[in-house]
This record gives C-alpha cells, sequence and structure tokens, in this order.
C-alpha cells in the first residue's frame, strides 16, 4: 500500500513537472532551435542522474553475480536505445512544432498518446475495448474543436503534434516492458544520452546555435534538463513499477491540465471557449480510455 501511495505521487509528480515543461519549451524558442534545445536539455539530464547513480553504487554492496550482471546490462541497453529512440522522435517533434502552437494546444494535444497506448497494444494482438473506441471518436471532436479555424483549416502543426503523441505512447509501452527488468535511474540516465545524441545529429544538420542564445534560456534549459529529463522521467519508471497501468494513465492525464494552467499564468496564454470546449472534449476522451465499459470486442 505505501509502495502504491508513494508510486501514485511520484506520478502526479511527474504529470506536474511534464506540464510547466510546455512552458520552458515555448519559452526556449525565442533564443535556439528545437534540436539544439533538446540536445543540450538531455545531456544536461543524463548528466544531473550521474551522481545519483554513483552515490546508490557505493552505498550498497553489489552481490550481482557475473551473469546477473551481463543480464541487466544487456536489458538496460535496450532499455536505453527502446526508450530513447522512441522518445528523441517524439521529442524532435514537438519541440519543433512549440514554435507555432501555444503551450496549452500543445499539451492537451500530446495528452493524446494515453490513448495511444491501448492502440498501439493492438497491433501487438491485444483486443480493442469499446471505450478505447469511444474515446477516439470524442478525442476527434475535441480535436476539432480546438484545432479546427473557420476558413483556415487545421494547421499542420496540429498533425504534427498528434504523431509525436503517438511516439509517446510507444515510449510508456517500452517504459512498461522493461519497468521490472531494469534499475530506473539508469534507465533514464541511458535514455536521455540515446536522446542527446540523436539531437546533436540533427543540430549539427539544421541549425547553428550560439552560446550566448543557449544562456539566454538557461532557465528554461535548466527546467527541462534537470526537472522534465532526470527527475520526472526517473519519477515516471518508478511509478509505472508500482502502480496499475489504469491509475498511471488517469495521472498523466492531469498533465494537459497543468500545461494550460501553466500557459495562462506565466505566459498569458488564452482560449476562446471553441478551444476551451475542445478541450473538455479531449479530456474526457483521456480518461474515459481508462474504464472498461463492457466486453472486448474482436
Amino acid at each position: 500500500m505505501k509502495n502504491k501511495i508513494l508510486a501514485n505521487l511520484a506520478l502526479l509528480m511527474t504529470a506536474l513537472i511534464w506540464g510547466l515543461s510546455f512552458v520552458a519549451q515555448r519559452e526556449s524558442m525565442d533564443h535556439i532551435g528545437p534540436f539544439t534545445f533538446n540536445a543540450v536539455r538531455s545531456f544536461l539530464g543524463c548528466l544531473s542522474l550521474l551522481p545519483l547513480i554513483f552515490w546508490v553504487k557505493i552505498s550498497r554492496p553489489d552481490k550481482r553475480t557475473r551473469r546477473m550482471k551481463r543480464y541487466q546490462h544487456i536489458n538496460l541497453a535496450r532499455a536505453g536505445i527502446g526508450c530513447g529512440l522512441a522518445l528523441f522522435t517524439a521529442m524532435s517533434i514537438q519541440q519543433y512544432c512549440m514554435q507555432y502552437v501555444t503551450a496549452g494546444k500543445a499539451g492537451f494535444i500530446t495528452a493524446l498518446y494515453i490513448i495511444f497506448v491501448p492502440l498501439i497494444a493492438v497491433l501487438q494482438g491485444k483486443k480493442l475495448e469499446k471505450n478505447i473506441i469511444l474515446s477516439v471518436i470524442i478525442a476527434v471532436i475535441g480535436l476539432y474543436f480546438l484545432c479546427y479555424k473557420p476558413g483556415g483549416g487545421f494547421n499542420i502543426y496540429d498533425f504534427f503534434l498528434l504523431i509525436g503523441a503517438f511516439f509517446y505512447g510507444l515510449q510508456i509501452l517500452v517504459v512498461n516492458y522493461y519497468s521490472e527488468k531494469v534499475n530506473p535511474i539508469k534507465a533514464s540516465c541511458a535514455q536521455f544520452f540515446v536522446v542527446g545524441v540523436m539531437s546533436l545529429l540533427l543540430t549539427a544538420m539544421f541549425e547553428h546555435p550560439t552560446l550566448s542564445g543557449i544562456i539566454d534560456c538557461r532557465v528554461s534549459i535548466f527546467y527541462a534538463g534537470v526537472l522534465t529529463c532526470g527527475v520526472a522521467y526517473t519519477l515516471q519508471i518508478f511509478g509505472q513499477k508500482n502502480t496499475r497501468p489504469v491509475i498511471a494513465s488517469l495521472i498523466f492525464s492531469l498533465e494537459s491540465v497543468f500545461a494550460v494552467i501553466g500557459g495562462a499564468l506565466i505566459l498569458g496564454e488564452t482560449m476562446v471557449p471553441k478551444e476551451i470546449l475542445g478541450c473538455v472534449f479531449m479530456i474526457t476522451a483521456v480518461i474515459l480510455s481508462n474504464f472498461k465499459l463492457d466486453k472486448k470486442i474482436n
């Protein structure tokens, strides 16, 4: 019981940090490019975890056998690459789109990864439940109200954010798979090293970062690197290890609410009634996706 309570608190803190991170991401785009931002934040998140990994290593006697160490190292490498590639794709798409959308809208569209999780599971041979079908319909209605502009159609970046949400869902499934096989702190460090390396390659190809630009958004980078990467994703792995996936998904859905609140309070963003209605539909879809209505559909 105690572990479940701590896990749920960890997931709630994760949702809060993730939600407010949209503010940091949006603000940073005034100073540096999206791939530079992701590279710096990821390496910073990776470095922030090294002291903790070292402290755990020296504070606990290592009683593992050589065979057990080899098995864990292999799983750690697989977890780092699998989670890292999915997260790199999601973060790259999302950060690029943050140049053109508000923090609140990005938060709500990204929250659809909660629905993508069971949809991806269907591709793995699992059965689709009716509540998921209804959630998708409601979410599409919500996206229409949130993203459609009369006379202007949908913003292409809204669609890209939806693709990013898919890869966030994929990352969650990979985390679920490896959560019992690897150390959560080491797994977070490994995945952000992968994200950092991949982002650095894109930075070299498409951007020309300057030290002054990075310094100008140092607060946003520190938040996104140390808190969003180093702290929140470690809490995510710990929380998913010790609580039911349904409860975890419900708590994660609050990320979108925190994003809107943060965008309004810190960036002064506003939403018209139609967009607010779209947010209501989308949060309803996210919550409904976690409740069974009846039997599964083949």
